[in-house]
């Protein structure tokens, strides 16, 4: 579902047209599709922590739920990299943009091409409770 912009206030948002999202929803906001999180909801009406510099929006700009809450992504390689705020490699944004983080650069939290040793410790079917290990990276 996407929206509008009816304010901008240095790093807050104001939003509407987006009935559908919910507090702590993920939005992309503007031609840049800057980072954004859903603080609080009103009717339609969002109000909008944006992660990233707002210079250049204004009323009328875009904004899209992914319909996704702000979280983390764990697995291997996570202890092996260095992110900012909202969990962004810095070293592969480098690699993109250079050595000014650009806005609205969308890379994955962590390598999807690398491959990583997995050694079950549980076997397939076996009854698993919280807190067990099924195997080790």
């Amino acid at each position: 579902m996407s929206g509008t912009i009816t304010k901008v206030s240095g790093p807050l948002v104001v939003a509407t047209g987006l009935a559908d999202a919910n507090v702590s929803d993920v939005v992309r906001i503007g031609k840049q599709r800057l980072i954004g999180e859903v603080l609080q909801m009103k009717g339609e009406d969002a109000s909008i922590q944006v992660y990233e510099e707002t210079s250049g929006l204004g009323p009328g700009a875009a904004v899209e739920t992914t319909g996704i809450p702000l979280s983390v992504e764990l697995g291997p390689g996570l202890l092996t990299n260095i992110y900012d705020g909202i969990q962004r490699p810095l070293a592969q944004i480098r690699a993109l943009t250079g050595a000014n983080i650009a806005r609205g650069v969308d890379v994955p939290s962590l390598d999807r091409d690398r491959l990583w040793e997995f050694e079950a410790v549980a076997a397939v079917g076996q009854h698993v409770e919280p807190g067990d290990v099924l195997g080790t990276v």
